[in-house]
C-alpha cells in the first residue's frame, strides 16, 4: 500500500514537471513568434551632406602669362685684344674688373720701340722708293733727248744720201760715195733705234719706281697703324669685365686683354617648348612682339625690368628642344649681363574664359557644379592655360555657375553639399521655437542618455532657450528615432 502511494505521488510530480516545461515552452515560442512578427523599429536615415568651398565661374577677358627662366646678355659686347705683341708699359686706372670706360679712353699703351723702328724704315726705304723715281723720270728725259738727236742725225744723213744718189745720176759723183752716204744714213736709222729703246727702258723703270713707291707707302702705313695698335682704345662706352693685362706683362698678338659690355643694352634670352611658342604667333605666323617682364628676387627684394621680345634663334640646337627666344629690355638698373632671371611673357588675350583654382579641375578636364538642390553634377571644360596654382578653363555653359573649388574623394555626381563662398559671410544658423511638450521629450533624452556632462550641459542650455538651433533638434530627434 506504501508503496503505491509512493508510485502515485512520483507519477503526479513528474506529469506537473512535464506540464510546466511545457507551458513554459510554448511561452517562450509566443514571445519569440511575437518578437518576429512585430514590425521593427525605424529609424530615420539621413543624407550626409558635406560641406565645400565653391567659386562662381564668371566670364571675363584675360591675359595668359608664361612662364620660364633665363638668362640677361649685352647686346653689344665685344673682346678687347692686342693687335700687336708687346710689352704693357702703362695701363688705365679703368683697367679693372667692373671699371666703366668712355668711348675713345686709353686702356692699354704697349712698348712701340719695335713698331717706331718698322715706321722709320718703312720711311726710309719710300725715301729710297721716290729718289729711284725721280733718277728714272731724269733717264726718261735724256733718252728723249738723245732720241731726238739721233733723229736729227739721221735726217742729216738721208739728205747727204739724197745728194749723193743725185750728184751720181748727174755724173758728178761716183758709186763709192753713195755707198758711204747709204752705209752712214742706215747707222743713222740704227741709232734712233737704240735711243727709242732706251727711252722705253727708261720710261719702264719710271712704272717699276712708281709701283716701288707705291709698295714702300703700303709698308709706311702697315708700320703707322702698327704703331698705333700698340695703343688700345674703348670703342663704345661700358663696362669692364674678364680683364686679364697690367703693366709689365707680355702679350702676344691677339691676345684678350678684357670683355667690354653694354650695361645700358640689355636682352634676355629664354627657351619655351614648341606648345607655347605656337602661342607666340600671329595669324601669318611670324612672331609676335609679346611685352616680358624679367625679375629677380634676393633677400626679400625684387629686382624687375619690362621689354619686348625681338627675335628667336635660326636653328634649335643640337639635343634642345624648343625654341630659343630673345627679348630687348628697357633700361634695367641693377641687372648684370649672366643674371639668371625669371621670365614672364605676356600672351595674347582670351575671351569668354575664367580663372579658377587648379584644384577644381579634375584630371579627366571635368568639373563639379552646384545644381539644384545643391547636388553635384559633372560638366566637361576645357583647360587653355596654368597660371600657378589656378587654371584658365573655357567658359561655355559655365556662366555664371557654381563650381567646386577644392576636389576630393568624398564629393562626386550627386552628393548634396553646403556651398561655401569663401569670404562670403556666413548665414545666421536656423532657430525653431519649441512647444512644452517637444521641449520636455528632448531634455529626457539628453538627461538619460550616455552623453559626457559637458556636452549634456551644453544640449540642456540650449534646449532653455526659447529659440532652439534647428540643427540641434535635428540631430536629437534623428537619435530618439522619432
Amino acid at each position: 500500500m506504501r508503496f503505491l502511494r509512493r508510485s502515485l505521488v512520483g507519477i503526479f510530480l513528474l506529469s506537473l514537471t512535464l506540464a510546466l516545461f511545457a507551458w513554459a515552452g510554448n511561452t517562450i515560442r509566443g514571445a519569440v513568434q511575437a518578437q518576429l512578427n512585430q514590425e521593427p523599429r525605424s529609424f530615420p536615415q539621413r543624407e550626409r551632406v558635406f560641406a565645400a568651398n565653391v567659386v562662381v565661374v564668371e566670364p571675363q577677358t584675360l591675359t595668359p602669362v608664361l612662364t620660364t627662366f633665363g638668362e640677361l646678355q649685352s647686346r653689344r659686347s665685344i673682346d678687347l685684344r692686342a693687335p700687336v705683341g708687346g710689352t704693357v708699359l702703362s695701363a688705365s686706372d679703368a683697367l679693372v674688373e667692373g671699371g666703366n670706360v668712355l668711348e675713345g679712353d686709353l686702356l692699354l699703351q704697349l712698348d712701340k720701340a719695335v713698331a717706331q723702328s718698322a715706321r722709320d724704315r718703312a720711311a726710309a726705304d719710300l725715301l729710297d722708293a721716290e729718289g729711284e723715281l725721280r733718277d728714272a723720270q731724269r733717264s726718261v728725259v735724256l733718252a728723249q733727248d738723245e732720241l731726238a738727236a739721233a733723229v736729227e742725225q739721221a735726217d742729216l744723213r738721208a739728205q747727204a744720201l739724197n745728194r749723193a744718189t743725185d750728184l751720181e745720176r748727174r755724173g758728178v759723183s761716183t758709186a763709192t760715195a753713195v755707198e758711204n752716204a747709204e752705209l752712214s744714213a742706215s747707222s743713222a736709222d740704227a741709232a734712233v733705234l737704240s735711243r727709242r729703246q732706251a727711252v722705253a727702258t727708261a720710261e719702264a723703270r719710271v712704272d717699276q719706281a712708281r709701283t716701288a713707291v707705291a709698295r714702300m707707302q703700303i709698308n709706311l702705313a702697315d708700320a703707322e697703324r702698327a704703331l698705333a695698335d700698340t695703343a688700345v682704345y674703348a670703342v663704345f662706352d661700358g663696362t669692364l669685365s674678364n680683364v686679364t693685362a697690367a703693366p709689365g706683362d707680355r702679350l702676344s698678338a691677339n691676345e684678350t686683354i678684357a670683355t667690354l659690355l653694354d650695361a645700358t643694352q640689355l636682352e634676355v634670352s629664354f627657351r619655351v617648348s614648341t606648345s607655347q611658342y605656337t602661342r607666340l604667333l600671329d595669324d601669318n605666323g611670324s612672331l609676335i612682339s609679346a611685352p616680358v617682364t624679367v625679375s629677380i628676387e634676393a633677400s626679400g627684394m625684387e629686382l624687375t625690368a619690362t621689354g619686348k621680345i625681338t627675335r628667336e634663334s635660326a636653328a634649335v640646337g643640337e639635343g634642345q628642344t624648343g625654341r630659343l627666344l630673345f627679348a630687348a629690355l628697357d633700361p634695367a638698373p641693377g641687372f648684370r649681363p649672366g643674371d639668371f632671371v625669371t621670365v614672364s611673357i605676356n600672351e595674347p588675350a582670351l575671351d569668354r574664359v575664367a580663372l579658377v583654382p587648379s584644384t577644381a579641375v579634375a584630371a579627366d578636364a571635368t568639373v563639379l557644379v552646384v545644381g539644384e538642390e545643391d547636388r553635384l553634377r559633372s560638366v566637361e571644360t576645357q583647360i587653355l592655360r596654368r597660371q600657378g596654382d589656378d587654371v584658365i578653363i573655357q567658359v561655355r555653359g559655365l556662366a555664371g555657375q557654381q563650381i567646386v573649388a577644392e576636389r576630393s574623394p568624398l564629393l562626386g555626381e550627386g552628393i548634396s553639399i553646403k556651398p561655401i563662398i569663401p569670404g562670403a559671410a556666413p548665414e545666421p544658423p536656423k532657430v525653431v521655437a519649441l512647444d512644452a511638450e517637444r521641449r520636455a521629450k528632448l531634455v529626457t533624452f539628453v538627461e538619460s542618455s550616455r552623453m559626457p556632462d559637458p556636452v549634456k550641459a551644453r544640449l540642456l542650455t540650449q534646449l532653455e532657450q526659447d529659440e532652439v538651433p534647428a540643427e540641434v533638434i535635428d540631430r536629437l530627434e534623428s537619435r530618439m528615432g522619432t
